[in-house]
């Protein structure tokens, strides 16, 4: 039963060293398909931001709010436009960032696995199901 337990605790994986915001970007997917992001070149692992109009800092409190209402979602570093999240799955952890950027009236958004090859879409899915609750909260008083 340890050797389970010591397994399933090891598919967490280390925080990465490499999450944050450098020159106004956040850090580029690996090869591997289990990341997303807005910021990505290429189709594979490349996903729309999310979007909004007025106020900025409202949007990103509305965002905050939304990732706070989540069970599998822990911010784990906060600044100004920026969040840093761990979001977990039955036995894995993945890591999401979110930048706000002004000029754009955009978020952008990044999603990655700690481990393992392939997510089998989850990451996408997940960063899917923030934005349409981002978007909902949109339209609550």
């Amino acid at each position: 039963m340890t050797l389970g337990l010591l397994g399933i605790m090891g598919c967490a994986g280390e925080r990465p060293n490499n999450l944050g915001v450098r020159d106004g970007l956040l850090a580029v997917c690996p090869a591997s398909p289990n990341c997303v992001s807005s910021q990505a070149d290429d189709g594979k692992h490349r996903i729309a931001p999310l979007t909004f109009s007025g106020d900025p800092d409202a949007a990103f409190a509305r965002l905050r709010m939304a990732l706070g209402r989540r069970g599998d979602t822990t911010i784990i570093e906060e600044k100004t436009g920026y969040l840093r999240v761990e979001l977990r799955t039955t036995l894995f952890v993945d890591d999401g960032e979110f930048l706000l950027d002004r000029t754009l009236s955009v978020i952008q958004i990044r999603s990655a696995s700690r481990l393992g090859h392939s997510d089998l879409g989850k990451n996408r899915n997940r960063m899917e199901e923030i934005r349409g609750q981002f978007l909902s909260s949109e339209l609550r008083p």
